[in-house]
């Protein structure tokens, strides 16, 4: 295992930062310039500013440049959209992107396609209509998530967004580089800093500020590599809770008033492969804190990352390292010194689950919310499908605003009763569905990246993937008489993990193209690491990989165990041998029964009229056999009568 070295000695971007006079330098110089691209040095400082570099590979013609386009993302925090920035970005896409919007694992919008000519024009729109793209990328904290439901009944809920606002602007880029870029030095429109997140920024602690410098915080390197922060709800797992560097829990007494935080710390998703000392890791349970105290507390996590991280290797120096190496308790005690007090024990929450606010549900005020499940988050307009345009008549004529999940979802908000028809009506005639349950399950509940054509690191397809995968796996499923069957789904182009696979209950990530590490035994609710069962799946064996895991997962779960549970249940080995010893196809013999003729010794078992109408349409549905249904319903009940 790699440990994290001396801060003297860095990596090449570490010195890139320290000389870029606080993120301006060479971007604002390359900026100016005629050319269709940046520099290297100049797409480290970019990130910082919200924007990735690209190249669309599906337009690459041998001899000629690549085809440069830039990736914006918004910083969003808690996933809030007003009304005025939806409809700017709505018709930026159009006017220099790909004609798309694309709902972001981390609740913002990306516009991908935008050339570098137009990249300044396009930042200069989103800042003049209450959005900003600044720390969207880039060795920063990243905008923060909380749980996108808008209920105002539930003070936990509103607690959540409010902190989730107020740590992102705590930890804001300072020195104003930002602005003078994009904006020649002007200030953008932005609501006003609550006045404590302006005194926390301040507050020196025990070293926890770099005195005297334009990023009291960051310092002039900022952190040694991405920092992602939550702020969620007690039971609601929305946003993937043990996958941030800090992530931190509503705790409120019995009349709803904010006591405290919980805080867990040392989650991390990205990885290499077969680079060993890289891995996917969850979040520790690292104590409890006043409400007073929480501000102060996210400063000394920062510091400790930020003058201890590694800043080296990259490949090691996200935080989830520098706590596996330490160890919890030592790591809690570098915070503490920053912090000057001692964390107080964490206390108890309810089970974790995940929810994702799809359809109607009441505010708490008289107004509603409607969830739109959005595919992979990519918002477009395609045939009869138009999503893009939906939006776009319901924002302009409804003026309303939107928050946008961690799973790739829309939820429009402060809709009156009188107004539910109308938001109904457009979606419907814009080819919407509109109904969260008769979405397929597997798509309801999986992600994809964008990977290929445009991101860079993508080592094969994802979002353009994953709609046939499901496709697929759907039809083996009602072929092997599992038609109600449904798990989570995630997939990325690279071992990044953007879009969570390591979470999953089965997790595809890319290893080269057309194939697929596949990981196994994630859980509903994203509570448990998966693990890697295969290192190259090609996508062409996709049926006769999964028919044997899915047959012995139908013959031997537990009831009620959910696909994930299952696979970490019985472990690989045992998966493996049963896989090693199944014929691909011997599922049928199970389901042949109508066909063999009634022996005298045979018995026979009569239903209810009433019932056997039901039966017939189930069995017609699952191309299965009625009496094998039967059997399968009895063997069922005897297992619970046995546990029981």
């Amino acid at each position: 295992m790699v440990h994290t070295p001396t801060p003297t000695k860095v990596s090449k971007l570490e010195k890139l930062k320290e000389r870029s006079d606080y993120l301006r330098e060479p971007l604002l110089t390359e900026l100016q310039q005629d050319t269709t691209h940046f520099t290297e040095d100049a797409i480290q400082i970019l990130k910082f500013h919200g924007s990735y570099q690209q190249d669309n590979r599906d337009n690459r013609v041998k001899g000629q440049e690549k085809d440069y386009q830039m990736m914006l993302r918004t910083r969003s925090p808690g996933g809030f959209i007003p009304p005025e920035l939806f409809l700017v970005l709505d018709r930026l896409s159009e006017e220099y992107g790909n004609h798309t919007l694309r709902v972001t694992t981390r609740q913002g919008f990306q516009i991908h396609g935008i050339l570098k000519k137009n990249l300044k024009e396009v930042i200069q729109n989103i800042l003049q209509s209450m959005g900003s793209t600044l720390s969207a990328c880039g060795d920063v904290n990243r905008n923060v998530m909380s749980p996108p439901a808008p209920f105002k009944n539930k003070p936990e809920y509103k607690y959540a967004f409010e902190y989730a606002n107020n740590i992102a602007d705590l930890l804001n880029p300072q020195s104003g580089a930002y602005y003078e870029i994009w904006l020649d030095g002007e200030k953008a429109i932005s609501a006003e800093e609550a006045p404590e997140v302006k005194a926390a920024r301040q507050s020196k602690g025990r070293g926890m500020i770099v005195e005297g410098s334009p990023e009291p915080i960051y310092g002039q390197q900022f952190m040694p590599r991405k920092f992602k922060i939550c702020v969620t709800v007690p039971g609601d797992n929305s946003i993937d809770v043990y996958t941030h560097d800090i992530s931190l829990v509503v705790m409120t007494n019995k009349q709803g008033e904010l006591k405290g935080f919980n805080v867990l710390a040392g989650g991390g998703l990205g990885r290499t492969h077969n680079k060993e000392e890289t891995f996917a890791r969850t979040s520790d349970e690292i104590g409890y804190i006043d409400k007073e105290d929480v501000y102060d507390l996210v400063k000394a996590i920062v510091a400790t990352q930020r003058d201890y991280g590694d800043r080296h290797n990259r490949r090691h120096a996200r935080m989830k390292y520098l706590i596996h190496d330490w160890g919890v308790e030592k790591f809690k005690a570098k915070v503490e010194s920053y912090f000057g007090k001692e964390l107080k024990p964490y206390k108890k929450l309810p089970k974790w689950q995940y929810q994702d606010f799809l359809g109607w549900y009441e505010q708490g005020d008289g107004k509603w919310f409607f969830g739109i499940g959005v595919e992979n988050g990519r918002v477009k307009d395609e045939g009869a499908f138009q999503l893009k345009t939906a939006l776009r008549e319901i924002v302009q004529q409804l003026n309303l605003p939107m928050r946008l999940s961690a799973n790739h979802n829309i939820i429009l908000y402060e809709i009156s009763t009188e107004q539910k028809e109308t938001v109904e009506n457009i979606l419907t005639n814009r080819g919407i569905e509109t109904n969260p349950n008769a979405i397929e399950p597997l798509t309801r509940y999986s992600m994809a990246c964008p990977a290929l054509p445009t991101c860079g690191l993508a080592v094969t397809e994802s979002e353009r993937a994953l709609p046939g995968i499901t496709d697929r796996i759907r039809i083996l499923l009602n072929k092997l008489g599992m038609a109600d069957e449904h798990f989570v789904i995630r997939m990325t182009g690279c071992p990044n993990g953007c879009a969570r696979p390591y979470m999953a209950e089965l997790g595809f990530v890319g290893s080269a193209p057309e194939k697929y590490q596949i990981w196994l035994g994630g859980t509903p609710n994203q509570t448990q690491l998966a693990q890697p069962y295969e290192q190259k799946m090609p996508v062409e064996e996709l049926e006769t990989f999964f028919e044997p895991i899915f047959v012995f997962f139908k013959q031997n779960r537990k009831s009620k165990e959910s696909f994930g549970q299952f696979c970490s249940r019985v472990g690989f080995d045992a998966i493996r041998e049963f896989a090693a010893k199944y014929t691909i196809g011997s599922y049928m013999d199970t389901d042949t029964t109508p066909k063999r003729k009634f022996r005298k010794n045979q018995r026979r078992v009569s239903v209810p009229d009433d019932i056997f109408p039901r039966l017939k349409e189930v069995a017609q549905k699952e191309g299965r056999p009625m009496n094998q249904i039967i059997a399968d319903a009895l063997s069922d009940y005897f297992t619970k009568s046995k546990e029981a």
